[in-house]
């Protein structure tokens, strides 16, 4: 080819053809480097500008959407990872993190087909995908109650705009101390830039509220306190004099670890450094922050600790770590202040508790009650925050907030003040660019504690009942007019504790290997107060064991059936519904009065009266068998012509059921 005929306005677009090319390469390789950094508001930046000049491939748009997930933009994750998820040789990992963008956006229906597709993907993920269905549902139920538990709504007048604010906690009576991205400048420096969020790094506020309920101006902590890097999560002792607060710690990475934010490493090796955080302590002296203490526990070099919450009488303190030998990511801990003013050996809160996701954000009430946040017990999205039945690791119940204290993004580091009616928490619900605010909270209708107890009934030696406690048992729950159900376990003691609304109708059903399964249908009385008692009780599923149903009584030489009667019978007929299986033979005896041959048919006819209730109830006729036998079955010494009182004439006068 001869270049010297080659129109000078060919050679023009031929360059600038190039260029942007070159341009949209040179951004790239920017972006990956802020991005291999952990730094994922600097590498969106770039990352936009490449794309402005070039399609981005698979592994840059997966690139981009992880940026925007890892910044909280939900929105704009979402966006992303739908072109991803639609890009040939993309990793089937996308279609989780889309169906998560979508819950976190609210769009549950589409969340639970893109569920469903990764679990088709991905075959061994498929019981993680059922729950995130089943909680995609249990959301929808929750924000279409009629009733909300409660009012949010974004604090005024504390919130910095564009910036994170979040985890208040109680600071004596009108103040509180809060964690805040928006910048403390020391000694003539400006606050640096944390890559990860580009805004400043984490540090502790205090902000006092007038008479009139309004908030003035935040005013950072001392500097003793708000170190040059991440300072946040705080709780301090009821006096106010000793603080307990998380701060970040770099180190070597001796092993693989979690892709920790590391981008305030101004290193070339910063694969090689972990973000490790840790939990200090501060006295107060008069107006400033002095002795800061490292917690005895910390260990940076092989795990985290932070999110200090003390106990009112401060006996307690709960954290989180991922310390080995955990449950998931991240667990809630525990430890207890020994006589000598130390902290004793940390103890796991448990599985109840703690789950293979992340447990964080630990409060304790002035009641000693548990708050949390979790994104692996059932949820709307994100963090959510729930309320822990029991103390330290005997827990018997986890309790999701519901809605409108949880959204479909991330709630937690929630506190109560003093009414235990009102109080604060932090949530980016309303935000379009990853940023936490403080929101205050009213609630409207406190939970009724419904206390579940499941106990097994047997027999003494006199035939009498007696009910003994019955662990273990699986319960399943539901609430009337809602496709919403649960499934919990008593613990040892036979209890289960769970919260119900006033007004509501739940409908429990019981089941354990060896024993008849058990439903029962509760509803909670608009005028109950704190605790509504419910009893389940179970009989062994065993052959020919006769179970004596009580308060069945019938007026003198009569067979009709009583309502008193009725009662009993009704929750006979409530067993054969749950165990659709069995077949019983219903049994009358009298006792030793009257001749033989009286007692007989007198028998047969009480027993036969029972057969019929039963039918009526809705209970098929060849599942039942009536059989009197009179008074040939004696269970004490009264026979004919022996005195005997009239309670042990009781004793004999039964009606039993037995399996066949």
């Amino acid at each position: 080819m001869n270049f010297r005929h080659i129109p000078l306005y060919l050679t023009a677009a031929l360059l600038l053809g190039v260029a942007p090319v070159a341009e949209a390469q040179q951004e790239l390789r920017k972006a990956n480097k802020h991005y291999e950094k952990f730094e994922f508001a600097l590498a969106l930046e770039q990352y936009k500008k490449a794309s402005e000049k070039r399609k981005p491939d698979v592994k840059t748009a997966e690139r981009i959407a992880d940026s925007y997930r890892l910044t909280r933009q939900t929105v704009e994750a979402e966006r992303w990872y739908a072109q991803v998820v639609a890009m040939p040789g993309r990793d089937p990992q996308n279609i989780y993190h889309y169906a998560e963008a979508l819950r976190s956006n609210g769009k549950y229906e589409e969340a639970k087909q893109q569920y469903m597709l990764w679990a088709e993907e991905v075959p061994d993920v498929e019981e993680r995908a059922q729950h995130l269905m089943a909680s995609c549902d249990k959301a929808m139920n929750w924000m279409n109650q009629k009733m909300p538990l409660a009012e949010v709504q974004r604090l005024s007048g504390l919130n910095a705009q564009g910036f994170s604010d979040f985890s208040p906690m109680n600071y004596g009576k009108d103040a509180i101390i809060f964690t805040s991205d928006r910048g403390v400048n020391q000694e003539g420096k400006t606050a640096g830039t944390y890559g990860w969020t580009g805004r400043p790094y984490l540090q502790l506020f205090m902000a006092s509220r007038d008479g009139n309920g309004n908030w003035g101006k935040p005013t950072a902590l001392h500097e003793m306190i708000n170190d040059q890097y991440h300072n946040a999560t705080a709780s301090a002792t009821e006096d106010g004099q000793t603080l307990y607060f998380t701060r970040t710690q770099l180190v070597q990475k001796r092993k693989a670890g979690n892709a920790d934010p590391t981008s305030w490493v101004d290193k070339s090796q910063v694969q090689e450094y972990i973000n490790r955080l840790e939990i200090y302590s501060s006295q107060r002296r008069g107006t400033t922050w002095t002795e800061i203490k490292p917690f005895t526990f910390n260990n940076v070099a092989e795990y985290s600790v932070g999110h200090p919450a003390l106990s009112p009488d401060g006996k307690i303190m709960y954290f989180v770590s991922d310390m080995p030998g955990g449950v998931g990511e991240t667990d809630i801990y525990y430890t207890l202040r020994q006589p000598d003013g130390s902290w004793g050996e940390p103890v796991n809160a448990g599985i109840l508790i703690n789950t293979p996701g992340r447990e964080s954000f630990p409060y304790v009430d002035q009641n000693g009650k548990l708050y949390f946040s979790s994104d692996g017990h059932m949820g709307m999205g994100g963090l959510d925050i729930f309320s822990a039945e029991g103390k330290h690791a005997a827990w018997t119940a986890v309790n999701n907030m519901g809605h409108p204290i949880n959204s479909s993004k991330n709630d937690y580091g929630i506190m109560f003040n003093e009414d235990e009616e009102t109080g604060l928490l932090s949530s980016n619900r309303e935000s379009s660019n990853g940023t936490d605010d403080i929101y205050s909270f009213k609630v409207l209708q406190k939970p009724v504690v419904l206390a579940v107890t499941t106990m097994e009934r047997k027999q003494n030696e006199q035939k009498k009942n007696v009910q003994l406690p019955l662990s273990q048992v699986q319960l399943v729950i539901s609430q009337q007019n809602l496709n919403d159900t649960s499934v919990a376990t008593t613990n040892t003691k036979g209890q289960y504790f769970m919260d119900g609304r006033k007004g509501n109708i739940y409908a429990l059903k019981g089941s354990k290997q060896g024993y008849l399964n058990q439903n029962v249908q509760v509803e909670v009385p608009k005028t109950a107060t704190d605790t509504v008692q419910v009893a389940m009780v179970f009989d062994r599923d065993e052959k020919d064991v006769a179970i004596v149903l009580e308060n069945i009584y019938y007026d003198l030489d009569k067979w009709d059936i009583r309502s008193d009667a009725a009662k009993e019978l009704d929750k006979l007929a409530e067993v054969l519904v749950a165990n659709p299986t069995i077949k019983i033979e219903l049994s009358s005896h009298t006792d030793s009065r009257e001749s033989l041959k009286y007692n007989q048919v007198l028998s047969e006819r009480r027993a036969q009266a029972a057969v019929d209730y039963l039918i009526e109830k809705g209970i098929a006729k060849d599942r039942l068998t009536a059989k009197g036998y009179g008074k040939t079955r004696l269970v004490n010494k009264c026979i004919d012509g022996v005195a005997c009182p009239e309670e042990l004439h009781q004793q004999n006068r039964r009606t039993e059921f037995r399996i066949k």
